[in-house]
């Protein structure tokens, strides 16, 4: 067990153990399925912060891990009842990383794809020293040795895929390292049983095609059939209203709104805080300054602040959200800046109308005050 390479259940533990946990393992039984098909097995989950991105990848790593045994920790939840439950249980080498953790400062910008490496490296040569020589092409280049001598395959999670798109915002050229990185890691590697990726923007896009277009992606804009596993349902919420004592139509109010498909999620933060400090206010917003949203706002384009004055009057805004290029900079159209909104979590998409809105008291609080 280590710090990368089968990292063990214990974050997972920890949020099971919480006095407040909603069970969204049946996601796992998603995956199995994915597991080993080369067209499936790419995934790129992008949702706002507190979201439950980590969440799940720990819940994925303490799944699949080998060198723990957690299955305390999934007996009588949701994934219990798969065929492919025990199946897969403990069964994989995991590779877990949080590219965030790697970026402490402005001057790791330049080295952490290199210290990224060293240290899955390290990690690997304690467990499958003997099969393979660093060389050249690092990382990607020892996994395949290790597969070629083992026909052992890898699942790799990785958290905050995207966060060197939000810290170098104005460095192309450790964007473009980064990316080509990640699709030497991946692209037409047959060491990777399962790649699951989770961070606040979808894959990074260069005109017309995505860099590392292998991915499924499943985003605030096109969830496809992960909606329910983006935040809290209603029928959760409610369950949890009524266990807390917390009146839910206000509960509603507050934090409802983000449509996903044919679904409504609530800011799963924000929920859990309300249900244990048993105050109505903003708490997800609350984690952020409001001077990014102001930013934004003050661009102004093609009407932008108008835009928003008229969806804190309830109403809507059409958008095309397909010429975003996935970033926090690149901006040509007011279309740009309310996709990206989105994709924060500071405004919600209606799939069949192409239109967003403010989905919440919680975020309305947030634009008055951006506004004003």
């Amino acid at each position: 067990m280590g710090l990368y390479l089968n990292p063990g259940n214990e974050a997972f533990r920890q949020a099971v153990t919480d006095d407040i946990y909603v069970d969204k393992t049946d996601m796992i039984s998603l995956m199995n399925r994915k597991l080993n098909k080369s067209r499936v097995k790419y995934v790129c989950v992008s949702r706002p912060r507190r979201f439950g991105k980590s969440m799940a990848a720990d819940m994925l790593t303490a799944y699949y891990s080998k060198d723990c045994n957690s299955r305390e920790l999934f007996a009588g939840r949701k994934v219990e009842e798969d065929e492919l439950f025990e199946v897969h249980l403990n069964q994989h080498d995991v590779i877990r990383l949080d590219i965030q953790r790697f970026l402490f400062d402005g001057p790791h910008l330049d080295i952490f794809i290199d210290k990224i490496q060293e240290a899955v490296i390290r990690e690997l040569e304690q467990e499958y020293g003997g099969w393979f020589q660093v060389d050249q092409y690092g990382l990607p280049g020892v996994l395949g040795q290790i597969y070629t001598h083992t026909k052992k395959g890898f699942i790799l999670i990785i958290d905050e895929w995207d966060c060197v798109f939000r810290f170098a915002k104005e460095r192309g050229d450790v964007q473009k390292a980064y990316l080509d990185f990640l699709r030497g890691l991946f692209k037409g590697a047959v060491y990777v049983e399962l790649a699951y990726m989770t961070g606040i923007l979808p894959i990074k896009k260069y005109g017309e095609h995505s860099a590392i277009n292998i991915f499924d992606e499943y985003s605030m804009i096109e969830p496809k059939n992960l909606g329910k596993y983006f935040g809290f349902t209603q029928e959760e919420v409610k369950k949890q209203c009524g266990m807390y004592g917390i009146n839910y139509a206000e509960v509603e109010k507050w934090y409802d709104g983000y449509q996903l498909g044919d679904i409504n999620v609530y800011n799963p933060k924000s929920v859990v805080d309300v249900l244990t400090w048993k105050k109505f206010k903003s708490y997800w917003t609350g984690t952020e300054t409001y001077e990014a949203l102001k930013v934004y706002i003050e661009q102004n384009f093609d009407g932008l602040r108008e835009s928003v004055i008229a969806m804190l009057g309830n109403g809507r805004c059409k958008i095309n959200p397909r010429k975003f290029q996935n970033d926090m900079t690149t901006f040509f159209t007011k279309d740009d800046v309310l996709t990206l909104l989105v994709h924060l979590g500071y405004l919600t998409f209606d799939e069949m109308t192409e239109e967003v809105f403010i989905p919440n008291l919680e975020v309305a609080q947030e634009f008055l005050d951006a506004i004003n």
